[in-house]
């Protein structure tokens, strides 16, 4: 194969040949029949989701035995696990996360010039000649380097490498063999696996024969790409695949239980269909609740989430700032799915020196955005500072549901060793109401992540907020609401007040409610506070945040009544 087509994105892939324009229009046309055709027998499969209501509650519930989302997501994460596992690895700065984003087609490492930035694993998919296969970049290996961090990341790249079925070990072509390179080499040729070094940084055809000089290593399959320009990755790709085992079967064990009485009888068209992910129409099958761990840096991020997955999955140390890259892992725990994503602890911008930093803070908000539930964590031995209300006003703005986490709290009660008395829960939990007002529907949870006390109680919340911010009320049960509303209790100006006609709830996570009224003004801080009070008092919404949007009723006029 020629040059042209080195590179992973211009190569034609094998047994797909281009459809002309009359052959994307009759297969167009198949495609709706066949839509068409399974619409009734997807109503009718359905018909587990059922809408009823419940004596003495105000409220729909869904009933679901099993719920088809959860089994979605259980498939899909052991369908996953089946892949086989490619580890990249080599010592720090030679282009082992560019190449990872590179082939994973995303920007999930943080890429600079800095040495040392990726610390923990990375796990991503890639597709290549329509075969599936997970990918891990591992941090920059130095064997011999016994500080700390260096170790904790030759001991997370030791992890990766001995589930891997196939390593590539990336060296930078620009530069000679050094130490750390040769005994890294020899620790590979150990495990017996297959191993193929990509010798990166080669960007022209004139460099090519510096690969070369790179095969004193001892290894067979040695290839010339260039992980920032795309060439050569083509051809890499085909050996390691060449090489791969093929995917493990998995078998899905669905038991499902006879349908009840209630079930046959009170099926409904409003209940959900498998598949729908449309927010305004209430309840939506999510397969996985996504739980972003946030804070500043040092309050035990990462501890938190080995704790949660009982692994040692991230690195910890009390250096501040040992998390850059955000660290997920998915947990399935009594029937309920959950991916815990670490994420660098967030600096002020004039805290914040070098790049990697500033990138890490950049990838911390991405990831809280893209999450369901926050988890805020707090050092119970400082106490709420202005930086913890910060990064809880990143979460309560971006609209994710907040459950405010309070760490290392065996540090001031039972394993205190200043001399103090303990610290009382109820007066505590005041203070950190008191500093975080505008988070007073977010629960609190009082936990050690180092001795794993009071996990379970994270658990719990994280599937109560969860549930709750997939909560719908219906028009006419807002109707009601309304009007057993005392406004006049709003201690709002009387300019800035306004009159509500009726309100509807236009979406979910968040709950989003529309409110029809009589002027078209933004409504002031002290009745959206006032108004999203009562509406928790009567709905719950526990730990979301509740926005308004604003709808002036259209005002006609007498030219237009006589129409």
């Amino acid at each position: 194969m020629g040059k042209k087509h080195r590179s992973a994105d211009t190569r034609p892939r094998k047994g797909r040949n281009p459809k002309s324009a009359s052959d994307a229009a009759k297969a167009g046309k198949k495609a709706l029949a066949a839509k068409a055709a399974a619409k009734p027998a997807a109503r009718k499969s359905s018909g587990r989701a059922v809408l009823t209501p419940e004596a003495g509650e105000s409220d729909w519930r869904i009933i679901d035995p099993i719920d088809e989302a959860r089994v979605s997501a259980a498939t899909e994460a052991a369908d996953n696990a089946g892949l086989p596992l490619i580890a990249v690895c080599g010592r720090p700065n030679v282009g082992k996360s560019t190449l990872f984003n590179r082939l994973t087609h995303s920007r999930r490492s943080i890429v600079g010039d800095e040495p040392g930035i990726t610390r923990d694993r990375i796990y991503g998919e890639i597709e290549w000649q329509n075969e599936r296969a997970r990918l891990v970049d591992t941090g920059g290996v130095v064997p011999d380097d016994e500080a700390l961090i260096p170790a904790e990341i030759f001991r997370q790249a030791q992890v990766a490498l001995e589930e891997a079925d196939a390593v590539i070990m990336v060296v930078d072509g620009r530069t000679e063999l050094a130490a750390p390179d040769i005994e890294l080499a020899r620790l590979l040729q150990r495990g017996g696996k297959p191993i193929f070094l990509a010798v990166n940084k080669i960007d022209t055809e004139q460099m090519e024969v510096q690969a070369e000089n790179f095969r004193r290593l001892g290894f067979r399959n040695v290839l010339a790409v260039s992980a920032e320009h795309g060439s050569g990755i083509g051809d890499l790709l085909d050996e390691v695949f060449a090489v791969l085992p093929e995917p493990k079967p998995v078998v899905h064990e669905v038991v499902e239980p006879p349908p009840s009485d209630a079930e046959e009888e009170a099926v409904t068209p409003k209940a959900p269909l498998p598949g729908s992910h449309m927010r305004t129409h209430g309840e939506y099958d999510q397969r996985e609740t996504k739980v972003a761990i946030i804070g500043r840096p040092n309050v035990g991020k990462s501890t938190l989430l080995n704790a949660l997955t009982n692994t040692s999955r991230a690195i910890v140390s009390p250096i501040a700032g040992t998390t850059r890259d955000a660290v997920d892992e998915i947990v399935e725990r009594k029937g309920h799915i959950y991916r815990f994503v670490d994420t660098a602890g967030i600096r002020r911008k004039g805290k914040t020196k070098l790049m990697a930093e500033k990138l890490s803070v950049v990838m911390a908000r991405k990831h809280l955005e893209a999450a369901d539930v926050s988890l805020l964590i707090i050092d119970a031995t400082e106490g709420v500072t202005a930086l913890d209300a910060n990064i809880g006003g990143y979460a309560h703005e971006s609209g994710r549901s907040v459950i405010i986490v309070v760490n290392k709290w065996d540090l001031v009660t039972t394993n205190r060793t200043d001399g103090k008395d303990p610290l009382d829960k109820k007066i505590y939990e005041q203070q950190v109401r008191d500093a975080l007002k505008y988070l007073e529907y977010a629960p609190l949870v009082f936990i050690s992540a180092l001795e794993k006390k009071n996990i379970d109680q994270v658990f719990a919340k994280t599937e109560l907020v969860s549930r709750e911010r997939r909560k719908r009320v219906s028009t006419g049960q807002m109707n009601k609401f309304l009007e057993k509303v005392d406004f006049q209790r709003a201690s709002v100006p009387m300019n800035k007040r306004v009159r509500i006609f009726y309100m509807t709830q236009a979406a979910v996570a968040p709950p989003t409610f529309v409110l029809f009224t009589d002027k078209e003004v933004k409504l002031h801080f002290a009745f959206e506070r006032f108004l999203a009070n009562q509406i928790r008092d009567s709905f719950g919404f526990i730990g979301s945040p509740i926005w308004f949007k604003v709808r002036a009723r259209k005002k006609v006029t007498l030219a237009e009544r006589t129409r």
